[in-house]
């Protein structure tokens, strides 16, 4: 009997959740316009607010060609017959026409109806049709300007090289002063003066490089981060020759034949300059003997 009972009960609700599932269902709105009747789901909104039919993305749709025109630009003396869109802008026109003549891009004027056209300027736009002639003319400030701004990065990407190389040989100097340091602060470490002066010179050496070297901006702050490693690591060395530890070498005796060998040497090297200077007189040995009364 419960269970008769839920069947009748079961086909009584059956209607009623059809009804809700209608209810609840997206209802398909149409449209009426010109006679034709559109469902939304055919249609769609165009970029610029409107509501259009939804195109056919089907094999059936037959695309829209863009014509080519062909255009006259007279160069100096000389004419060129160019094909391109007619859709295409001037830019696009200067790049063609740099191809031909050799002229930069950046450096054409390109004039259409006694008028200058920018190069974000369109051809169509500007009325350039089939047959239309222009003129192309070099424009030497942007000329100027280009080749100045060429040798400002190019002197800037030679002094980013430069700083860079500088750099890595500030970085092997700071390591060999760090080492005399710790040599110098153990028990039995010897540091000599030849040691500390060969640094000290190769150090202040790169300081004049730096110095050398101007540059603004990124560039400047990098080279006074450089000045000052130098000037550091320079105090550093200073102050081992402060604190006393510094051994002076023993200076070695050198054999009496060695320094005869050396003073002859010196010699000859004095006459040899006069000789070429023109400085040393020529003298003549005789053996006749001239008597006076």
């Amino acid at each position: 009997m419960p269970k008769f009972t839920s069947l009748i009960n079961e086909e009584k609700m059956e209607p009623m959740k059809l009804k809700i599932k209608e209810m609840f269902a997206p209802a398909k709105k149409s449209i009426v316009g010109g006679g034709v009747k559109m469902n939304v789901e055919d249609l769609e909104i165009t970029p610029g607010g409107m509501l259009v039919q939804k195109r056919d993305s089907g094999s059936n749709q037959t695309p829209i060609s863009i014509p080519t025109i062909k255009v006259t630009v007279k160069f100096g003396s000389s004419f060129r017959e160019i094909h391109i869109s007619s859709t295409a802008s001037f830019g696009e026109l200067k790049k063609m026409l740099s191809e031909h003549t050799g002229l930069h891009q950046e450096d054409q004027k390109l004039i259409y109806k006694k008028k200058e056209r920018d190069s974000k300027d369109f051809l169509d736009v500007a009325g350039v049709k089939n047959g239309s002639k222009l003129v192309l003319m070099e424009d030497t400030a942007s000329r100027e300007r280009r080749c100045l701004e060429t040798l400002k990065n190019a002197k800037l990407e030679k002094a980013s090289k430069s700083i860079t190389q500088i750099m890595s040989e500030i970085d092997k100097l700071s390591e060999q002063v760090t080492g005399l340091e710790a040599t110098a602060s153990s028990r039995d470490g010897k540091v000599y003066e030849k040691d500390v002066n060969n640094l000290i010179e190769l150090l202040m050496s790169k300081y004049v490089v730096l110095d050398g070297i101007a540059v603004k901006g990124d560039l400047n702050l990098q080279k006074r981060i450089q000045e000052r490693r130098v000037r550091m690591c320079v105090e550093t060395l200073d102050k081992l020759n402060s604190n006393g530890k510094i051994q002076m070498p023993k200076p070695m005796r050198r054999p009496e034949a060695d320094l005869n060998q050396r003073n002859f040497t010196q010699q000859m090297a004095v006459q040899m300059q006069r000789q070429q200077s023109g400085q040393l007189e020529s003298v003549v040995v005789t053996t006749k003997w001239e008597t006076f009364d």
